[in-house]
């Protein structure tokens, strides 16, 4: 390869791979290129042959161990036709140029710029240039190479998929897998020993052991049991470096646990249970609790259990507690202190599932004796029946005996009992009880159409202190006799249309008994025996508890008659036999042409009474027309009161002549569809004054006051005395009346002489006064003076 040489630091067959694998690929084809050129001009004939002087690359260790901290020239990269005369510029690019290495432009040395680590990065791929300084031409073409990051120890094994759990059945064999731990460490494995991990057992032998390079756990201990030890914790340790000094380790726990195999049967710890009972104790009372151990669990521990005896399989059973495993003793007939006191019993206890594999198929069962002891108990009475049911009819007289009840003490001191009638259940007190022998008899008249049947309830009670007792229902049914008189179903109103033909049906009757006969009611109709025969009517018996009405003849009219009396006697078919009697009145009416007769009832009224059906109808409107009169005239009258009560009362002084020497209010009304008042003066309201009726006066009184004050008018004067006692009466007047308009009110006195605008009134007895033409708006005609002592309802108008 002409110039090419390869310097190399390090002799091992390691490095020489290494140094061969980084020789640039651009020299192999620079010579392929180079001899393709000369052949090419040997082809030409040129006769002077210009060769090209090959150059190769030379440099140093490629390699840089990692963590090392210390920057340090890990190799150098050099030209074979670099003479040292810095004209060669070397250029490094690629992975980690400038950051991770960089190189010396002058003499190549790579140089690494800080700590490297092999588990982040293993290689850098780098290219190399060498650029003549002057020409800025390549010297060499640029090279690829390698720097490879040694591994050191520097890892610690780690365990993967913790935590470790397993389970293994008790008394399994030698050998048997428990698990497997796996550890892996980041090192290189291909370089030296620094993956290369062993395991082994730390805590746990002599039970388990570990295979050293798999990490498989085993068992080492034949027999294990759950009943003795139910849990292990196994420490498991890997090392790196084959587990020479120096080198990493780490550690950890796998959970073993037994799971249970049927190795054990039941066992009880007693061999004799007694338990103690009362005789009053209700069905499926839990007499005791029995207990057969099994030190398994789970299914292995389930067990059934079962009792034995003369009768005490039917007196008592057993079942298994499904939480706690226990015998429940349970009561399943009552008990009788009297009969028997004590009962003796086997218990036994069974695996529901056996393995003949670890014990013998007997020794999965054990038994036990269980006595019970019956306690004696004051007992209440008993009565011989649980229920009475008697039967006496209803006419039964007081005193009848209906039956007896009975009941003893079931103890063996048998204790004296007294009976009674529950007062609840007898309200009306309709029988009576011996409270010594339980006799009822009837106390009250009995009646079955008010109640068939009697409830009654009897206590015995016993006479000792504790008085205790009990009760029984008697159920009393009270018989049926024909006590009552049968009737018609309801109260018929038949009427016969005028024309009605002889023979022609008029009404169908039926009868109604309270009585309750058990082959049901017959009930006869007929019509009361007389010497003579109906002409009229006569009643057809159907037989079937119904009968018909039929006319005998055809000539029924309303002017001849409007009703006619009908007896009717109904009679049942008891023992003996009850009739009773009914008189129908059969109205005689026009009918419409379908039969039907609309206006029976009050046309049979008005024949009855000798008035036309014209004239009847006419006074029911004269009456209808009354009554809606008088309403609309309460109406009106409500009305205008309202209206005049509501008024808005304007007051004005109105102007009189000047012999009129007392003051006159205006009274007027608006908004009730008279002309609304509209005065050039605000007008001042007042507030209505109530009535007082101990100072009305009359119209014709105000009259006369009103002309005496006028006539008065023209003999006085505003000094005159007369006038000043006037007017202090009215103040008086006026602080003493509550009804007086407000405290703050101006009331105004004035003494109008000759010389008055208005000049005088016209006339007393005039109903209109003249308005004044020089106000605003023109007054109404009519105009309302309110005497002093006047009301709202007596206004007079002058």
């Amino acid at each position: 390869m002409y110039g090419w040489t390869v310097k190399m630091s390090m002799p091992s067959v390691l490095a020489v791979a290494m140094v061969f694998f980084m020789i640039p690929g651009g020299v192999l084809s620079d010579m392929r290129g180079t001899q393709g050129l000369e052949a090419q001009q040997l082809a030409q004939g040129s006769t002077h042959l210009h060769r090209r002087l090959k150059r190769g690359w030379i440099w140093k260790q490629l390699f840089v161990p990692e963590e090392d901290p210390t920057p340090r020239v890990i190799g150098q990269l050099k030209s074979d036709s670099d003479q040292g005369e810095s004209s060669i510029k070397y250029i490094l690019s690629g992975e980690g140029a400038g950051d991770v290495f960089e190189i010396n432009e002058y003499t190549g040395e790579i140089r690494t710029l800080k700590k490297l680590d092999r588990e982040e990065k293993a290689f850098y791929v780098l290219q190399a240039q060498a650029i003549n300084r002057w020409s800025n031409e390549p010297e060499e073409p640029q090279s690829e190479f390698i720097i490879t990051v040694q591994d050191i120890n520097d890892n610690v094994p780690q365990f993967q998929n913790e935590p470790y759990v397993s389970s293994i059945p008790e008394m399994c064999p030698i050998g048997t897998t428990v698990a497997q731990v796996t550890a892996t460490d980041a090192d290189d494995p291909m370089f030296g020993n620094n993956a290369k991990l062993i395991y082994s057992i730390l805590q746990g032998e002599p039970y388990f052991s570990v295979e050293p390079k798999t990490g498989i756990i085993v068992t080492s201990w034949q027999n294990m049991d759950r009943e003795a030890r139910e849990q292990y914790q196994v420490v498991v340790q890997v090392k790196d470096m084959l587990g020479l000094s120096g080198g990493y380790s780490s550690s950890t726990t796998v959970t073993v646990s037994l799971t249970d195999v049927n190795d054990n049967g039941p066992t009880f710890q007693q061999h004799l249970y007694t338990f103690a009972v009362p005789e009053n104790a209700a069905i499926g009372t839990t007499v005791g609790r029995i207990m057969a151990e099994d030190g398994d669990t789970g299914i292995n521990a389930k067990m059934t259990y079962s009792l034995e005896g003369e009768l005490e399989e039917s007196t008592f059973i057993i079942k298994t507690d499904p939480v706690t495993q226990e015998g429940v003793i349970l009561l399943a007939k009552p008990l009788d202190f009297e009969v028997k006191r004590r009962f003796d019993m086997t218990a036994e206890a069974v695996n529901d599932h056996v393995d003949t594999r670890f014990l013998s198929l007997d020794d999965f069962t054990d038994r036990t004796t269980v006595k019970v002891i019956v306690k004696d108990e004051d007992e209440p009475p008993v009565f011989l029946s649980p229920v009475y049911e008697w039967k006496l009819p209803e006419n039964a007289a007081v005193g009848t005996v209906v039956g007896s009840v009975s009941a003893r003490d079931t103890d063996t001191v048998n204790n004296p009992i007294r009976y009674s009638v529950d007062k609840r259940s007898d309200t009306t007190k309709a029988f009576k009880i011996d409270p010594n022998n339980g006799t009822i008899t009837v106390a009250k008249s009995l009646d079955r159409e008010t109640a068939a049947w009697h409830n009654v309830t009897v206590e015995a009670k016993e006479t000792t202190q504790n008085h205790l007792s009990s009760s029984v229902v008697v159920f009393i049914k009270v018989l049926d006799i024909n006590d009552n008189v049968p009737r018609l179903a309801r109260d018929y109103q038949p009427y016969i249309c005028e024309g009605t033909q002889a023979g022609e049906l008029i009404q169908l009757l039926s009868a109604v008994d309270p009585d309750d006969p058990v082959e049901g009611h017959h009930f006869y109709f007929s019509m009361v025996p007389e010497k003579r025969i109906n002409p009229n009517f006569t009643i057809r018996d159907n037989q079937d508890n119904t009968a018909g009405i039929v006319a005998r003849r055809s000539t029924f009219t309303r002017k001849d008659r409007t009703q006619y009396l009908l007896p009717v006697v109904v009679a049942d078919s008891g023992s003996p036999a009850l009739s009773g009697t009914s008189t129908l009145t059969i109205s005689v009416c026009s009918c419409q042409p379908a039969g039907h007769c609309p206006t029976g009832g009050v046309e049979a009224l008005a024949l009855s009474m000798g008035v036309s059906l014209q004239t009847l109808l006419g006074i029911l409107f004269c009456l209808v027309t009354l009554t809606v009169l008088s309403v609309v005239m309460v109406m009106v009258r409500r009305h205008r009161r309202k209206q005049q009560e509501g008024r808005e009362v304007e007051v004005k002084e109105l102007e009189l002549p000047e012999t009129v020497s007392q003051k006159v209010f205006y009274y007027g009304e608006s908004g009730v569809g008279g002309v609304e008042l509209d005065f050039c003066q605000p007008t001042v309201p007042m507030r209505p004054r109530p009535r007082r009726r101990e100072r009305r006066m009359r119209r014709e009184d105000v009259r006369a006051s009103i002309r005496m004050s006028l006539r008065e008018s023209h003999l006085i004067g505003p000094e005159d005395e007369v006038f000043r006692q006037f007017i202090l009466d009215r103040l008086a007047e006026a602080d003493q009346d509550p009804y007086a308009p407000p405290f703050d009110y101006l009331q105004t006195y004035a003494y109008e002489g000759s010389g008055s605008p208005t000049g005088s009134l016209s006339s007393l007895d005039s109903s209109t006064l003249e308005s004044d033409q020089s106000v605003c708006n023109p007054r109404p005609s009519l105009a309302r003076l309110t005497p002093w002592y006047g009301a709202r309802e007596e206004d007079t108008l002058f």
